[in-house]
This record gives C-alpha cells, sequence and structure tokens, in this order.
C-alpha cells in the first residue's frame, strides 16, 4: 500500500473525518482535509479518486471502499508524487502522535499477509514448500 493510500485509510480509521472535539482531534482533522484538498486539486472534485474518497467516508469501515480508494490512487500514481507524500507523511505523523494513533497504521506488501483489525488478532499458518512465483 503506497503511503498517501495509507494515511487516508488510517485517518479515517481513526476518525478523522468526523468532527473536531479536542486541539489533537483538530490538528487532526486540518491534516487530513489537507491531503483531501490536496488530491482535490490535482485530480479534481468530479474525480474517481474524490469519488471514492467520499464513499469511503460515508462507510468508512467498507473494505471495499477502502480498496476502491487505494485502486483510484495507485491509477492516478499518488504515491509517486512529493506534494502528496509530505501531505501524507504529515497526516501519519499526527495519527501516530494520538494515544493508541500506531494500530491505525497498516503497510502491507507481498502475497501472504495477514491484518488484524479493531483489536484482534491474527496469524497465519503455511505448510508445504513455498516456492519463487513469477
Amino acid at each position: 500500500m503506497d503511503p498517501v493510500t495509507m494515511a487516508i485509510i488510517a485517518a479515517v480509521e481513526a476518525g478523522a473525518n468526523s468532527a473536531a472535539g479536542d486541539v489533537a482531534k483538530k490538528a487532526l482533522v486540518d491534516c487530513y482535509d489537507g491531503l483531501k484538498s490536496l488530491l482535490i486539486k490535482k485530480f479534481g472534485t468530479e474525480s474517481d479518486v474524490a469519488e471514492a474518497l467520499d464513499k469511503l467516508e460515508k462507510q468508512p469501515d467498507a473494505k471495499g471502499r477502502r480498496q476502491t480508494v487505494q485502486d483510484e490512487l495507485v491509477a492516478v500514481d499518488a504515491g509517486a508524487d512529493p506534494e502528496l507524500l509530505k501531505a501524507a507523511q504529515a497526516l501519519v505523523d499526527q495519527i501516530k502522535s494520538r494515544p493508541g494513533g500506531e494500530q491505525h497504521i497498516t503497510n502491507v506488501q507481498g502475497d501472504l499477509n495477514v491484518v488484524a483489525d479493531r483489536g484482534s488478532s491474527a496469524s497465519i499458518n503455511i505448510s508445504g514448500s513455498v516456492g519463487k512465483r513469477e
């Protein structure tokens, strides 16, 4: 998952798209809104990226919507844009600074992945030989 997608999904999970209550929450919301505004500025209000973000915000627990955001950001190569990466890093830093913020940051790569969600645990057992995939 590229850093821009990771930051957006982590922010939505952390509640950045809801109303701010305290100063730390306000800073998180501001960083999220800044990244979202930058994405809209670069790709347009009617873009697939903007539509995917809006839909994810409406149903933040929908895994399919998370995947759609990731797909749309990959399609426009958002992870290669230095300005977006800087904004994403600022958002990730805000998330990490909050109590329990680290639990919202997940970076998964490869073919065999397990992700635990909402305080759960997960494991993967592989039996037999695993060969090189091409």
